[in-house]
């Protein structure tokens, strides 16, 4: 499945860089993209990280949510730079991630990362924990809180 999935992709990507639709070009497209799938399977190189087609289908839900986030993110820290007093009060916390895989544990870490005013600055695998920084107290408590932690694991759980 992610061989299909990998020479779909790579066919796609083929014709939009392309922008020529004739019938070589399209053939040549699908030989190279066979081709390439088929030399990185050989090399072992389609695994469950490289390209995990499993997980397309929890991103409709996750991705937009996670945009929401960013947007909301966003507009927090805009009003802290534009404020005379600049109400910041840096904090490090540790989160616990309920996520059983590492491609779910590196989506939360990217994802608390993605929206501003926070870092990922260290990943634990041995113990799922994740040690964030947060311009705001509040920043650093909503990160706490694990709703982003929620999402992620069932975005994760969709993925199974």
């Amino acid at each position: 499945m992610r061989a299909v999935a990998l020479v779909l992709t790579l066919l796609l990507f083929w014709l939009v860089l392309s922008g020529h639709y004739t019938l070589w070009l399209i053939g040549a497209g699908i030989v190279s993209s066979i081709a390439i799938a088929a030399f990185a399977r050989r090399m072992a190189a389609i695994d469950d990280e490289g390209h995990p087609v499993e997980w397309l289908v929890g991103a409709i839900t996750y991705w937009p949510w996670l945009l929401w986030e960013i947007v909301k993110a966003t507009w927090d820290v805009v009003k802290i730079i534009l404020s005379p007093r600049l109400d910041i009060s840096p904090t490090l916390i540790r989160v616990k991630a309920s996520q059983k895989s590492s491609v779910g544990l590196n989506i939360y870490a990217n994802s608390i990362t993605l929206t501003p005013g926070t870092i990922s600055a260290a990943l634990s695998s041995t113990d799922s924990t994740i040690l964030v920084h947060a311009v705001t107290q509040d920043g650093a408590e909503a990160t706490a809180e694990g709703t982003m932690d929620r999402r992620v694991t069932a975005y994760e759980g969709r993925a199974k």
